[in-house]
């Protein structure tokens, strides 16, 4: 398998969701994917009860355990998340909310597999100009990004269930160079 790059650039990923938006479940994969820390694991194994309530509305957290570490998380769910979800449900109507959100196109019960997921990411990031993008950058996204708005490395580690900062860091592709402008900008 090759290394995947996070998307850093804010401007790919409204490309990405724009390339994505005819279809509303690979829509809402993506944003779901790249707004949580969330495996391609976890992801596909979610139903479309725990995404939203008796009466179709999203629901405010997602509640599921981690199928590689077995650990319970919580998840909340943003507004884009919440209007992705909304946008799925309508355009796929399924009157079991047992049944996988992600599911194929033959509906067969099961999720698209893993592989599918990579085909959906790693094409439309090819559309909009990236390379080195996969189903795992969607997760190494999320992570990026939080830590540039300034999320504490340790509640990323956590949330990726990583032993280490330093391991989270190289995960999410901070390298020297980061780690220079940022000695180099401060200049007291």
């Amino acid at each position: 398998m090759e290394f995947v790059e996070p998307i850093r650039d804010k401007k790919k990923i409204a490309d990405i969701k724009k390339y994505l938006s005819d279809n509303k479940r690979d829509a809402l994969l993506f944003t779901l994917g790249i707004n949580s820390a969330l495996r391609v694991s976890d992801l596909l194994q979610l139903k479309y009860s725990d995404v939203i309530d008796g009466s179709g509305n999203p629901v405010d957290y997602i509640v599921l355990r981690d199928t590689k570490t077995n650990k319970h998380n919580r998840l909340p769910l943003t507004k884009k998340v919440k209007k992705a979800i909304t946008e799925h449900v309508e355009a796929n109507y399924c009157d079991d909310l047992n049944a996988y959100l992600f599911q194929g196109r033959k509906k067969t019960g099961k999720p698209i597999q893993r592989q599918a997921v990579y085909r959906i990411i790693s094409n439309a990031a090819e559309a909009v100009g990236l390379n080195n993008i996969g189903s795992h950058s969607l997760r190494k996204t999320w992570a990026y990004h939080s830590y540039k708005a300034g999320t504490d490395i340790v509640i990323i580690q956590d949330m990726l269930n990583h032993s280490s900062p330093a391991i989270t860091l190289r995960y999410i592709g901070i390298t020297q160079d980061d780690k220079d402008r940022a000695v180099l900008s401060l200049d007291l």
